[in-house]
């Protein structure tokens, strides 16, 4: 599929799905968090944050640099370095990111990214594949690559949304 480990969802009861990655980036924690946690580094791979109030319960904005999506909300879990929770309105929800230093310390990072939030099986694929999307996106911008939003075109993310559909397919019955 690519260098960014194929995400895990689950499906609750009430509609809300989790989705969950873990992702090994060869960039210093310090160097992810400037890019999941500041005005700064966010635009280069996902979308502009303004404001983006550093502490629990700060405003955060974010707007997609890919599509007319804007949502709002609070930074709902700050522990500079480690951990940047933003809870935003539909369609997004709460989006998680924990860091931790990746087996060589200093040298990379493991991020435990998460997104929660209700919807259809169909929103839950859209999302598998745009975070899919946008964590390669990362990887690229840590290594130099930002993202240039205005060649963005979806067939990147097209083709994960396939791949992750087809890995969604239910299984069909045995029959003794």
């Amino acid at each position: 599929m690519s260098d960014i480990p194929r995400g895990r969802s689950e499906t609750h009861e009430d509609g809300t799905h989790l989705l969950r990655y873990t992702v090994e980036i060869p960039h210093p924690p310090i160097a992810v968090w400037a890019a999941v946690a500041t005005p700064e580094g966010l635009p280069s791979w996902l979308c502009a944050a303004d404001p983006l109030e550093p502490h629990l319960g700060g405003k955060v904005t974010l707007r997609w640099l890919n599509s007319d999506t804007v949502v709002s909300g609070r930074v709902t879990a700050w522990d500079p370095e480690y951990v940047a929770e933003y809870t935003v309105e539909p369609p997004h929800g709460r989006i998680r990111f924990h860091l931790e230093p990746g087996p060589d310390h200093d040298e990379s990072t493991v991020l435990r990214f998460t997104a929660e939030f209700g919807g259809t099986r169909e929103a839950k694929l859209d999302m598998l594949a745009g975070w899919h999307d946008h964590l390669e996106r990362l990887r690229a911008a840590l290594d130099g690559r930002p993202t240039d939003w205005r060649d963005w075109t979806p067939e990147r993310w097209r083709a994960l949304r396939e791949l992750y559909e087809r890995d969604d397919a239910p299984w069909p019955k045995w029959v003794p």
